[in-house]
């Protein structure tokens, strides 16, 4: 299991890119989250034709706002087979579906909608309103040989780390969202990740890595450049 990031920044870090990265899991290529820069930045890369998997944490224009760019891609340019876009509720692929629909028109012609419950190993978790209010969100843990946790865009992080707790003890690389600034109230403090950084791997993305103060004992992504692809 392998993850590689495309970018690390914010909504408004555009220097940083959208946050977004392609996950190496149990056979499968796995995008997770297609913002507005993700496409550009597969482009400039050539790893578009490696994508034959496609997760969302949510339907913010800085983690789906390329989408149909990619599937127009591929299926246009590149002629490839669909790729599968996994859902985790009903409710949550409606309301992808309609988001494709306006640009799109008939979103089953590019890209095979499937259930999450149907790839072993995924395990959704419901952070509703806890990033934006009525906005439905996910976290993701991928459970291999080694575990990988990716939070989304999520202000208490409590709900995650519960959910990590009731799970075998395994070797664990936790991707939070995080923020410097203690009045946003969208994202999750630095200092509220404190008290799980024992016994984990813990990075933080989804910033400005030049905000980072000089008393956070989190990584960044944006700095390990094993992690960016």
């Amino acid at each position: 299991m392998q993850i590689k990031f495309l970018g690390t920044g914010g909504a408004f870090d555009t220097d940083y890119r959208n946050s977004a990265a392609l996950l190496e899991f149990r056979d499968i290529n796995l995008l997770i989250d297609c913002g507005f820069t993700v496409f550009s930045t597969l482009v400039e890369k050539n790893l578009t034709q490696k994508i034959d998997h496609i997760i969302l944490t949510h339907l913010h224009n800085d983690h789906c706002g390329s989408l149909a760019n990619l599937l127009l891609y591929k299926h246009i340019v590149e002629k490839s087979k669909r790729p599968i876009i996994l859902y985790p509720s009903e409710q949550f692929k409606q309301q992808l579906y309609k988001f494709l629909e306006l640009q799109v028109k008939d979103p089953d012609k590019y890209a095979e909608f499937v259930p999450l419950d149907q790839v072993e190993g995924i395990i959704p978790i419901d952070t509703y309103g806890q990033h934006s209010e009525g906005l439905q969100t996910y976290a993701y843990i991928f459970d291999n040989e080694s575990r990988i946790v990716y939070s989304g865009d999520l202000s208490k992080p409590e709900v995650l780390f519960e959910r990590l707790e009731r799970l075998p003890g395994k070797k664990t690389s936790v991707f939070h969202d995080i923020t410097f600034n203690s009045d946003n109230t969208g994202h999750t403090y630095y200092k509220k990740l404190l008290p799980y950084i024992n016994g984990i791997d813990m990075y933080g993305y989804h910033c400005d890595p030049t905000q980072s103060p000089q008393d956070n004992p989190i990584r960044l992504v944006f700095h390990e450049k094993a992690l960016m692809a």
